[in-house]
């Protein structure tokens, strides 16, 4: 691995105060390095161009006085003006150069500034960093004077005069700025990555508690545990916490709900469990003592049996649906047509009624749904129908603009009794003693709601007594034709 890489996972592997402190610290570093280093070229600018322009300012000797000098170039000439502590030579294209009156000491003459004595414009002003003989700093500033002629009248060498001054002072300040910058900067990163850990700090602090109510959470297994939020608070970790709280609630009533189901269950399976059993015991001790029972009696213990049985495959049905996850049905859920479900139910309630008359009228309607799970629900809602009806009563099914209603004419559901109807494992006291788990209309609501519906249980209204269940499904584009 390599240490890059290392860094990097190091890095991430520690805890998000400190990575926060570290990155806040490393952002202001960044930030006052560049300050810092802006300002010290900034500086540093505005010095040399102070140097500069005072060197300039010192050159008041015309160029007609320098070339009378310089034709007569000696340690002291005269009518050179001094320049008080600083460098000044007069330099030759051939890199020979004498000192003028006052100079401190000898400027080294390079390349660049023999190529300028030579062909540079002889009004511009050079300047350049150097040294002088002894190696120390200077600023130097470079005036070309031209081609100057020996005494005979022949041309001469090319001339310049060079002004130079010490950088030991600019350098110092430099320094010391440099310096200054440093602390400054120091100070401020220590006191950035202070300040970040402090942030951290508060900015985490809900987080932390959001930590430990999980942490309580997976202790105690109380999902009663709520984390306090402002109501006004919008920021990441409030929603985070009203989530985890939103959570929690969805979790203590899915159990609560759990719970009940499974009592609910417990309590509808021990009725049929204990006369099966007590039908199977009868049996087996008719077997055991050789008395068999009479014929009649032995038909009827079997035909209890059965309907028994088949209440409780019924029941364990209805269970295994009603505990189907409602992410399960998203994947088999397509566009089907009301009209044809409708008919396919209709087919099952009438081999179960064939004593009733039951009537449709079906209009086209799509719907997207899961087509088992709708068509289930549409066989509840008929065989409750065809449960209730007197013997020879009629059924009426009407579906027209996506509205299914059901309507018999059986004794109807007291008004007291209306908002009770669809809880699971509820049956009206006057029905106990009829065929059913209690999880039909459950079944219903729960399917109907997942296709975007409603479904309502009403007594009707026509004096005829009865029944009317009412379906409402949204409408869905009508699938193309199949090809043949």
């Amino acid at each position: 691995m390599n240490p890059l890489r290392r860094l990097v996972r190091g890095f991430t592997a520690l805890p998000i105060r400190a990575r926060l402190s570290i990155l806040v610290a490393a952002a202001v570093a960044f930030a006052v390095a560049a300050v810092s280093v802006t300002c010290w070229f900034i500086v540093q600018g505005k010095l040399y161009g102070q140097l500069d322009a005072d060197l300039k300012a010192g050159m008041r000797a015309s160029p007609v006085e320098l070339r009378s000098a310089i034709n007569n170039c000696i340690d002291t000439p005269e009518g050179v003006p001094q320049f008080g502590n600083n460098y000044i030579q007069v330099s030759l294209d051939d890199g020979t150069a004498c000192l003028l009156r006052g100079s401190i000491g000898k400027i080294k003459v390079d390349r660049t500034d023999r190529e300028r004595i030579e062909h540079a414009d002889t009004n511009a002003f050079y300047f350049r960093d150097g040294t002088d003989s002894e190696g120390k700093a200077v600023r130097i500033m470079l005036v070309p004077l031209g081609g100057t002629t020996t005494g005979d009248g022949q041309p001469g060498p090319y001339v310049g005069l060079q002004v130079a001054v010490s950088l030991k002072s600019t350098h110092n300040t430099l320094n010391d700025l440099a310096l200054i910058l440093l602390l400054v900067s120091g100070v401020g990163v220590v006191g950035a990555g202070a300040a970040g850990l402090a942030v951290a700090r508060a900015g985490l602090r809900p987080v932390d508690r959001l930590t430990e109510a999980v942490e309580e959470v997976a202790r105690t297994d109380d999902l009663g545990i709520r984390i306090p939020v402002e109501d006004d608070s919008d920021d990441e970790v409030a929603r985070l916490s009203r989530s985890f709280n939103s959570m929690t609630a969805s979790l203590a009533s899915s159990r609560e709900l759990q719970q009940q189901l499974i009592a609910d269950a417990g309590h509808e399976l021990r009725t049929p469990l204990t006369s099966l059993r007590t039908n199977i015991e009868l049996l087996t001790r008719s077997e055991e003592t050789g008395r068999p029972l009479p014929e009649a009696d032995r038909k009827a213990l079997m035909a209890s049996v059965k309907a028994q049985m088949t209440e409780l495959a019924a029941l364990i049905g209805d269970l295994q649906e009603l505990s189907r996850a409602q992410g399960q049905r998203g994947e088999r859920v397509q566009v089907v047509s009301l009209r044809d479900t409708v008919e396919a139910a209709l087919r099952r309630a009438r081999l179960r009624g064939p004593e009733l008359t039951i009537t449709d009228s079906l209009d086209p309607w799509y719907t997207r749904a899961e087509p088992a799970a709708l068509e289930r629900a549409v066989v509840n809602i008929l065989d409750n129908a065809v449960k209730f009806s007197p013997e020879g009563g009629t059924v009426e099914v009407r579906l027209g603009e996506g509205v299914l209603t059901v309507r018999d004419h059986g004794p109807g559901i007291p008004e007291d009794e209306l908002p009770y109807v669809f809880d699971r494992f509820w049956r009206s006291p006057s029905a106990r003693a009829l065929p059913g788990s209690g999880l039909g209309l459950s079944i219903v609501v729960r399917t109907v709601q997942e296709a975007g519906g409603e479904v309502t249980l009403a007594r009707a209204q026509d004096g005829d007594g009865g029944t009317v269940a009412t379906v409402r499904l949204p409408g869905a584009p009508t699938p193309p034709p199949e090809l043949p």
